[in-house]
């Protein structure tokens, strides 16, 4: 899906090991075993994408902002495994696994203040940079939301939504839009590609939540039923608790801080018996048909088709 740019994101690889090489040796081995523990580099590719579709493309100018992104992506990423007490993700150690949690912190912190040296280097005007600080704030915001419900069971879909567009969509939505305003696009165009943005964000949340129940911790690369392990309630264990006869058992185990293995099985196999998780699927094919429906008319047709192909991914994905 990302034939287009996959020269781009050859260049990206490098660029991310350049901006985590540091003067200290310790720092430098941290950041190069975060930046080069998988991923999928969706933010960046995205960014990528759309500033190719702007008629002022410029690879040189918009590759630092497209590595900030993914920087901004890995040091959450960083503090969330501190905070969730994560051993693996991407079936690599954590940070905070293989050092420690100062350590993973401090880093997640350096990684944090390069990406904002790239942008502010890059010369991108303060709407980009604002947008970024906009950005970093609702990660937080939505890490401090979802603390504040664990293992309190809201059945409430509204705080469920907000949640994952504080976690995922606004990510996304700052990736497309900031692409295409540094590639040239007109300030319409770059409001639909946000809205994408947004739409295949809120999709890949849920598809995420998904992933969580129904894959394998080889597949995922994490434990399987960590969400309901951390009191953490997604979408079809929301369902579950609205539609299950066993509600009250499930609701009591999301609730328990100190649930065992067994209570986590028990929970999954609840939610597997409702149609919780053909309703998130549906939901999530709902956002990716109008992140399809809202394309600029006017995209490069390669361009296009890599939207279409990334919306098609996260609506199959099972890793």
């Amino acid at each position: 899906m990302f034939d287009v740019i996959k020269s781009d994101l050859e260049q990206l690889e490098d660029k991310l090991l350049e901006a985590v090489t540091a003067p200290d040796d310790l720092v430098t081995e941290v950041g190069t075993h975060l930046v080069t523990s998988g991923g999928k580099r969706i933010r960046p590719a995205l960014c990528l994408l759309s500033a190719h579709g702007g008629k002022a493309f410029d690879l040189e100018h918009t590759l630092p902002l497209a590595t900030a992104l993914e920087l901004i992506h890995t040091a959450s990423l960083v503090h969330d495994d501190v905070i969730d007490k994560a051993d693996t993700r991407r079936g690599a150690p954590t940070a905070n696994a293989k050092w420690d949690n100062k350590i993973a912190i401090l880093a997640g912190d350096y990684i944090f203040a390069r990406a904002f040296h790239l942008v502010t280097d890059g010369g991108y005007g303060d709407h980009v940079s604002g947008r970024l600080a906009w950005l970093v704030g609702n990660l937080a915001v939505g890490e401090i939301t979802q603390d504040k419900q664990m293992y309190k069971a809201s059945r409430d879909e509204a705080d469920y939504y907000d949640r994952i567009q504080k976690k995922t969509a606004d990510f996304l939505e700052v990736c497309c839009e900031l692409g295409a305003r540094v590639g040239g696009m007109e300030p319409q165009e770059a409001d639909a590609l946000a809205q994408y943005g947004h739409d295949i964000g809120m999709a890949f949340q849920i598809t995420d939540d998904l992933l969580d129940i129904c894959e394998t911790s080889e597949q995922i690369g994490k434990p399987v039923g960590n969400d309901i392990r951390q009191g953490i309630i997604t979408l079809p264990v929301l369902r579950a608790l609205q539609k299950s006869d066993d509600r009250d058992e499930l609701l009591a185990i999301v609730q328990n801080a100190q649930m065992t293995n067994e209570m986590v099985e028990r929970a999954l196999d609840i939610v597997k018996a409702t149609d919780g998780i053909d309703f998130a699927k549906a939901k999530a094919d709902e956002f990716l048909a109008h992140a399809k429906d809202v394309l600029p008319a006017n995209l490069p047709a390669d361009i296009r088709d890599a939207y279409e192909q990334v919306a098609d991914f996260i609506g199959d994905r099972d890793f």
